[in-house]
């Protein structure tokens, strides 16, 4: 079994948690989701909104340069060209521009595979709809490896896919998708790629290095820690010329990335403040040690928790997970609990109400599982007490579930 790591500490000694604003009350084991925003990252963009609120009619024709400027360092921090990035809300955004501003296909078919993020899915279906096509889905085995994984893909590809529609990281099963084989494949095949590469931004030193894909979306907010609110778009293909951001503004006659950085009265002091969280990480840890933190934090935390589950049910909760990501886990759950996407999220709610801990379930097949993820602030405490804690009143309640009415 791997043993717990050392938890991070700041420059005076004290615990990396105390650069976050989180409730020290509750357990935070799922920054995957909704991310967790340093205090100092926090401040500045509290400056920055007191800046606009002083002088809106000096600040607001001052945004295009300012975001811009953010942009830049972004680009730098995922190691990409300026030119061919923009910053939009977020991930699922930034897939919306996408299905607005391809050419109509009609007839045409939007590819995805059954570990898609649902949103996305969602407006991959209206896209579908619009063009009188339909969406097809690729079934990719929660085991599969790239190469199983990248031949359920490509097996679902017609002469009338129009689009593909991947994940770099899945969100509710916490695993990497091949994405390096499916885009050459799709460029060579001369079909669109977008990837959904929500979690990816500080899971990776090069996330995008060697990427055939036509649009990449990635959220800075999540394991990069920025406010929320910033995610990169970036375009890899003649493609650029046709995106527009989803509201139009008077920067709609620049060139791409330009016409993204003036959206009107839009708060974009969460873009500008990013780059303030994309430092302080680096600053105060470095993102290699921050990472190799995550992963073998993860690995503990995988481990004491299945065998808590498996201790009290006598059955495996250990998930083989064909591609695992180093900060995002599975643990299967006893049956019974998180059937579903709907079950899923009631019990994220109670668990969150009664036990004090914000954790992330999640569903694939009808089966259910704890989706653990890490950062810096984590410590192994955190998920023995959830392991003590717990384990044994969601067992408990998987029970109850199961007892005839």
């Amino acid at each position: 079994m791997s043993s717990a790591p050392h938890p991070l500490l700041l420059p005076d000694g004290e615990p990396a948690g105390r650069a976050w604003t989180l409730d020290p009350a509750t357990r935070h084991l799922n920054h995957g989701s909704f991310g967790g925003v340093p205090r100092i990252a926090q401040q500045e963009q509290q400056r920055l909104r007191a800046e606009m609120e002083r002088a809106p009619v000096v600040w607001f024709p001052a945004l295009p340069r300012r975001v811009a400027a953010a942009r830049r360092e972004v680009a730098e921090f995922l190691r990409v060209e300026a030119r061919d990035l923009a910053l939009v809300p977020n991930a699922s955004a930034g897939a919306s521009v996408v299905y607005h501003s391809l050419p109509a296909r009609p007839g045409g078919e939007i590819l995805v595979t059954d570990h898609g993020y649902g949103a996305v899915t969602m407006g991959a279906e209206r896209l579908a709809r619009r063009w009188g096509g339909s969406v097809r889905t690729a079934r990719v085995p929660l085991d599969a490896s790239a190469e199983l994984a990248t031949a359920a893909v490509l097996a679902e590809i017609t002469d009338r896919t129009a689009l593909i529609v991947l994940d770099h990281i899945t969100s509710a099963t916490a695993r990497w998708m091949p994405v390096e084989q499916i885009g050459t494949a799709a460029r060579a095949a001369g079909i669109p790629l977008l990837i959904d590469g929500a979690h990816v931004p500080g899971l990776a030193e090069d996330p995008l290095a060697g990427l055939e894909f036509d649009v990449w979306v990635g959220n800075l907010h999540k394991f990069g820690c920025a406010p929320r609110g910033a995610c990169a778009l970036v375009v890899r293909s003649d493609r650029r010329d046709l995106l527009y951001p989803l509201i139009d503004s008077w920067g709609a006659e620049a060139p791409f990335p330009e016409r993204f950085d003036t959206q009107g009265t839009i708060d974009v002091t969460g873009y500008l403040a990013a780059p303030t969280s994309l430092d302080f990480i680096e600053d105060t840890w470095g993102w290699k040690t921050a990472r190799s933190y995550m992963g073998e934090l993860a690995d503990y935390a995988e481990q004491i928790i299945s065998a808590a589950f498996t201790e009290l049910t006598g059955e495996c909760s250990t998930v083989d997970v064909g591609m695992p990501v180093n900060a995002l886990r599975l643990v299967r759950l006893p049956d019974g609990l998180a059937t579903t996407r709907l079950d899923a999220d009631a019990l994220r709610d109670r668990v969150a109400a009664e036990l004090g801990v914000e954790a992330a379930f999640t569903s694939l097949g009808g089966i259910g599982y704890f989706r653990l993820s890490t950062h810096v602030y984590n410590t192994a405490a955190d998920y023995e007490y959830f392991a003590e804690r717990c384990v044994p009143t969601l067992t408990d309640w998987a029970r109850e579930t199961r007892r005839p009415a």
